[in-house]
């Protein structure tokens, strides 16, 4: 299979990048940005510059200086024939352990309709909550069902150890750091059970790269906890499930100001679960993945919680793809 890890970044190669490009069987690609240097050195890594065209349809319309760049390295990917594509960043560096569970076999699994969990209490007895989970739901845990189940996982999100992905509030009040427990089996969440994944250590197949669409109009903190939250529901529909699996990056965060940090993330907040109840009435069993994921948009904007001209940006990532992927 051919593995791509897709990064972005607006700094000379890190300690991060330089691990995952010696990673056998993966090859890394770093998009860049208005900020990034202008010659980036580093073996078995592609550089695509902001100088350069691939060619790309989103490309005429992605803004500058926003983390959605990365889809033009999403569509990099695909285009040189990615089976899976897998999600980082410049500041998390690969453990020992790096790699994602086989996409069809058996599994924990949680039982349906569970709204949100807290799949952070798996794996450890901190008081912790990933980035985008609904603060009334922080506590919400329920127990794995008793035996094992064939899945076919769409997306698998592993863990971050030290400064895990987290929101702003746990930062400004708590801020431990935190170490998760690598004896903990992957599991999978049924239909009707969530949980925000984001772009930090996550892993695609191909038969949902559509889902990989960062939408562009929305802050920083909010941009992957979204594509995350509508892509499950669509998921459910495409016959594939979420799996978390335990840490495999570790992560030096760059660094952040706190409270600019609350200040993007205040749409996950307000929006997560009318998100993801929007989503639910959107998706249509008959309609294929890119119509299910142009209707959820549309609903979206229809409800004030996108940009309409998000829609123009996703019509051309959805023409990309159906060019690299056939319809």
């Amino acid at each position: 299979m051919k593995r791509y890890i897709v990064i972005t970044s607006i700094f000379e190669p890190t300690e991060a990048v330089k691990r995952f490009a010696l990673l056998k069987d993966y090859h890394v690609v770093v998009v860049g940005d208005k900020k990034s240097p202008l010659v980036y050195d580093c073996d078995n890594v592609t550089f695509l510059s902001v100088n350069e065209s691939l060619g790309f349809e989103i490309e005429k319309v992605l803004p500058y200086n926003h983390y959605s760049r990365k889809m033009i390295g999403y569509l990099y990917a695909i285009s040189n024939g990615a089976d899976v594509i897998i999600d980082s960043d410049d500041d998390n560096l690969a453990l020992e352990n790096f790699s994602f569970p086989e996409f069809k076999g058996k599994y924990k699994y949680i039982g349906k309709d569970a709204s949100f969990v807290n799949v952070y209490k798996y794996f450890t007895e901190q008081k912790i909550w990933p980035r985008g989970l609904p603060l009334e739901a922080i506590d919400n845990y329920k127990e794995y069902e008793k035996n094992k189940k064939m899945f076919n996982v769409g997306c698998w999100q592993g863990l971050a150890d030290e400064d895990p992905d987290v929101d702003a509030i746990y930062r400004l009040t708590n801020n431990t750091p935190c170490y998760f427990n690598k004896d903990v089996e992957p599991f999978v969440l049924e239909k009707g059970t969530l949980s925000p994944f984001n772009t930090q250590n996550t892993a695609f197949i191909k038969k949902i790269f559509p889902l990989l669409y960062l939408p562009s109009l929305v802050s920083f903190r909010f941009t992957d906890i979204l594509k995350g939250l509508i892509a499950q529901p669509i998921m459910w529909n495409e016959g594939v499930r979420l799996g978390f699996t335990t840490s495999t990056v570790l992560q030096k965060r760059n660094e952040h100001n706190y409270m600019k940090d609350f200040a993007m993330e205040i749409p996950c907040y307000l929006h997560a679960n009318k998100v993801v109840e929007l989503a639910k009435k959107a998706v249509l069993p008959e309609n294929d993945i890119y119509d299910n994921l142009y209707n959820v948009y549309l609903s979206l904007v229809e409800n004030e919680i996108v940009e309409k001209g998000e829609l123009e940006i996703l019509k051309a990532w959805i023409l990309d793809c159906k060019k690299l992927l056939g319809k």
